[in-house]
C-alpha cells in the first residue's frame, strides 16, 4: 500500500515515487493520504494505471504554471532568492487549478461562515478533482482510498474512507484545507481542516484499521524529521515547520513495534498455558486480540536542500517540482536495488521499518545477509 504525507508544493515528489514504483509493477490496493497526499492519492486511486502518472504530471505541470521558467542558478544562494521570489509570486497570484486570492480579502469582511474565512478561494482545486479524477472508479472500490482531516468544532481527527462511505471531491478538498490560507470545508452539517494539524501522516490509520492481513506500505513523506542544527533565523523558521509536519515518524513506528512486540509476547505465552487454561474467557479474549499481521514500511523522505527556506511547500515553480519528482524517483529506484530485504523472511519479528535512503553510501556497501535489527533504518 501507499502512505502520502502532507507537504504541499513538496508533493511532487510522492509523484515521482509512485511513478517509479510502477516501473516496478507496483499496485497500491490501498492509498492513505492527507493533504497533498490526499490529492495525490485520489487521482491515483481515481483512474486506470495506465492514466495515473499521466493524471499527475497534468496536475503538477498545471499547479507549476506560475513560475515555469527553470533559470540557469551559479549558486545555492541564487537558488533561494529564486525559491522565495517564487514563493511570493504563489502567495500574491494564487495557483492555477488550486486556489486563488480573496478579493477583498476575508479580514475587511463583517462576517463570513467557516467556509469563508481564509485568505484564499480553493473553488479551482473542486474543478480540478472533478476533472482528473473518476469519483466513481474511486466509489466502486477498485483502489481502498482512506483521506484524513480534523473536525473544525471538536478538534478530532477523522478520517474518510471509502471501504465505510462514499468519497467525493469535498472529502478530498476537506483533507487539504490548511488554515488560515484555505477555507474549512462542510460536509454533512460539520466543518473540516487539513489533516495535517492533528498528525501529517496517515500510518497509524493504517495500522489500526488492518490487524490480520501482512501489508508492505510504502511511506512518501516530505518532511524529515533529522537534520542540521540552524544557525540562521530562516534556517530556524524551516527547521520548525520539519519537525511540527514530520509528526514523529520515528515514534509512530517504534510505538507500533511495541504494540506488535507485545502482542507477540501474549501470543508466546498463551501457547506455554496448560489445556486447561486455553477455554479461560480471558485468555480466549486475549488470544484474539494477540492475533497480528507481518508489516513492513519502507520510508521514503524528501529530504530538504541547502537552498530551500520555510515556503518550500508553497513554492510551485516548475524548477522545484520536477526536482521533488526526480528525488522520489531517484529514492525508490535506489530503495528497490534491495529487493531481497523486503522479500526475504522477517525472522521472527512481525514488524520492520527500512529508510533505505538515509545513507546511500553506506547502504551500497550493505551485504544481502544484513540481518532484520541492522537493516532497520526507521526515521
Amino acid at each position: 500500500m501507499l502512505v502520502l504525507q502532507g507537504g504541499g508544493a513538496l508533493g511532487s515528489y510522492q509523484a515521482g515515487a509512485y511513478q517509479a514504483l510502477c516501473r516496478q509493477d507496483f499496485e497500491p490496493a490501498w492509498i492513505a493520504g492527507i493533504s497533498i497526499g490526499a490529492i495525490n492519492a485520489a487521482i491515483i486511486a481515481g483512474n486506470p494505471r495506465e492514466k495515473r502518472v499521466e493524471r499527475l504530471k497534468e496536475f503538477w505541470d498545471m499547479v507549476s504554471a506560475p513560475v515555469p521558467w527553470r533559470p540557469e542558478l551559479p549558486n545555492d544562494y541564487a537558488r533561494s532568492l529564486f525559491n522565495e521570489g517564487s514563493a511570493a509570486t504563489v502567495a500574491t497570484f494564487g495557483v492555477p487549478g488550486f486556489f486563488t486570492p480573496r478579493f477583498p480579502p476575508t479580514q475587511f469582511w463583517p462576517a463570513a461562515n467557516p467556509d469563508g474565512l481564509s485568505y484564499y478561494d480553493t473553488a479551482p482545486l473542486r474543478a480540478t478533482l472533478e476533472r482528473l479524477v473518476d469519483f466513481d472508479r474511486i466509489n466502486s472500490g477498485v483502489t481502498r482510498l482512506s483521506v484524513g482531516a480534523v473536525n473544525v468544532a471538536t478538534g478530532n481527527f477523522t478520517y474518510f474512507d471509502n471501504a465505510q462511505q462514499e468519497i467525493h471531491p469535498e472529502h478530498i478538498m476537506a483533507s487539504g484545507a490548511l488554515p488560515p490560507g484555505f477555507p474549512a470545508v462542510e460536509i454533512d452539517g460539520e466543518y473540516y481542516w487539513d489533516g495535517g494539524i492533528a498528525s501529517n501522516t496517515p500510518l497509524d490509520y493504517v495500522l489500526d484499521q488492518e490487524v490480520t492481513t501482512d501489508l508492505l506500505i510504502f511511506q512518501a513523506d516530505l518532511f524529515s524529521a533529522r537534520g542540521p542544527v540552524p544557525t540562521t533565523m530562516l534556517e530556524a523558521a524551516e527547521r520548525e515547520k520539519d519537525i511540527r509536519y514530520s509528526s514523529r515518524t520515528r515514534l509512530n513506528t517504534d510505538q507500533n513495534k511495541k504494540i506488535h512486540n507485545a502482542r507477540k509476547a501474549i501470543r508466546d505465552l498463551i501457547s506455554k498455558l496448560p489445556d486447561s487454561l486455553k477455554d479461560d474467557p480471558s485468555v480466549k479474549f486475549l488470544s484474539k486480540a494477540a492475533k497480528e499481521n507481518t508489516v513492513t514500511v519502507v520510508h521514503l523522505i524528501y529530504r530538504q536542500k541547502n537552498y530551500h527556506g520555510s515556503s518550500k511547500d508553497y513554492d510551485f515553480s516548475r524548477l522545484n517540482v520536477l526536482e521533488h519528482w526526480a528525488a522520489g524517483e531517484h529514492d525508490v529506484d535506489l530503495s528497490m536495488r534491495h529487493k531481497d530485504w523486503l522479500e526475504r523472511p522477517q525472522n521472527g519479528e512481525t514488524m520492520v521499518t527500512y529508510d533505505l535512503t538515509a545513507e546511500e553510501d553506506r547502504i551500497a556497501a550493505q551485504p544481502p545477509h544484513t540481518s532484520t535489527t541492522e537493516a532497520d533504518r526507521s526515521t
